[in-house]
Order: structure tokens, then sequence, then C-alpha cells
């Protein structure tokens, strides 16, 4: 009787898949734009905090070590809507999760050394001759923004920050053919009883910024 049910039963799935379709569609899309804009960091993009002590460090909670500025500089060769995005090098390497801070490596035992981030002043930023801009912000793919203000903004790993000379406005970023701005960047070492520090131990934060084209 056993056999006879699987028998059965396979037969009517055999018959209801025979109406399903045996193909199906595949579209590949996208969007080539004229637009071209190439960011540069000052210093090549490089931050050194020379050397630490261990004796620096706090024992049981993180120390913070002294702001570090960089300028950033966006040209474009026409004005264009666009905003920037940061992919950490040394992702899950920080002892912070989220997406606002980015690892600085592991040392030699595989401990989380520390995180840092990296934040946009709109009151030390430059858009085109516009007199003053605005921040603004998307956690959702551009698909909405946050309202338009002048607070500063910590650049995510999975956001996208811009700029627009409309205060309050939700519409995300204005079209800009030249940006600069004064980014600071925020380090902090993990406590010094959650690291190995028998031996010298490099700092390795590395991260690239993104113009993404809206």
């Amino acid at each position: 009787m056993k056999n006879l049910l699987i028998a059965l039963t396979a037969s009517t799935l055999a018959a209801g898949s025979a109406h399903a379709a045996s193909t199906v569609e595949l579209s590949v899309t996208g969007l080539i734009t004229p637009m071209a804009c190439t960011p540069l960091l000052s210093s090549g993009g490089l931050v050194d905090f020379g050397k630490i002590s261990r004796n620096d460090l706090n024992l049981d909670k993180g120390t913070r070590l002294p702001h570090h500025y960089l300028t950033l500089t966006v040209n474009c060769n026409a004005p264009g809507r666009f905003a920037l995005r940061m992919r950490d090098n040394r992702d899950g390497t920080g002892h912070v999760n989220s997406e606002i801070f980015y690892g600085l490596g592991l040392d030699t035992s595989g401990n989380k050394i520390g995180v840092y981030s990296v934040s946009f002043d709109p009151k030390q930023t430059v858009v085109d001759d516009l007199p003053v801009v605005y921040g603004t912000e998307s956690t959702t793919g551009g698909v909405a923004w946050r309202t338009a203000n002048l607070n500063p903004i910590d650049i995510g790993s999975r956001s996208l920050l811009g700029f627009t000379d409309v205060a309050g406005s939700t519409a995300g970023p204005s079209a800009i053919q030249t940006l600069t701005s004064t980014l600071k960047l925020e380090a902090t070492i993990n406590a010094r009883q959650n690291l190995d520090l028998s031996v010298e131990t490099p700092m390795d934060g590395a991260a690239t910024l993104e113009v993404v084209y809206l």
C-alpha cells in the first residue's frame, strides 16, 4: 500500500510540472553616463599616528587618539548628481560593529586593534560657488534621503552621503561640479587588556572612498 501511494504521488507531481514554463528571461540593464568625477585626498590619503606606547592605552576601555584632518576634492567634467560611499578594506576587524566604524586590522594573536570613523561637516564644505551647502544621507540606496541640514555626517559603508543647496530638502544631492570638504578622522584603540602588545603592532586601516553617480 505504501509503494502504491508513493507511485501515485510521483505521478501527480510529474503531471503538474508539465504545465510549467521551460524557459526564463534574463535582462541586463544600466546607464553609461558622460559624467566623470575624480576624487582626491590630501597627503595621498595617508593618516599616520606615529608610535604609541602601550602605557598610553587605557587598560579596560578604548583609547581615543587625537583627531586628524584631510581635505577631499571632487572635480567633475560637468555638473551632475552624485553621492559618496566608503568601503572598508579591513572589514571585520573593528571591535565596534557599526557601518560608520572601520577596522584597524588585527594584532599578531588575531585581536581587533581598533576602529576609526570619518565625518563630513557641511560648514567645512564648499560646493561650486554656493554660499551654503547642506548635508544629506540615504540608507536606502538613494530611494529616500534624510532632511538636509548643517549637522556633521559620519560616512557609512552602507549609506550614501551627499550635499544640496536646499535646506530641509529630502530630494537628495544637488547637481555639483566641484566639491571641497575637510574630513575629520577619529580613531579609537581597543582596551589594552584585549590586545597582544608583546611586539610592535601596526595599525592597518584601509578604506576606499567611492563616487556614486545618481
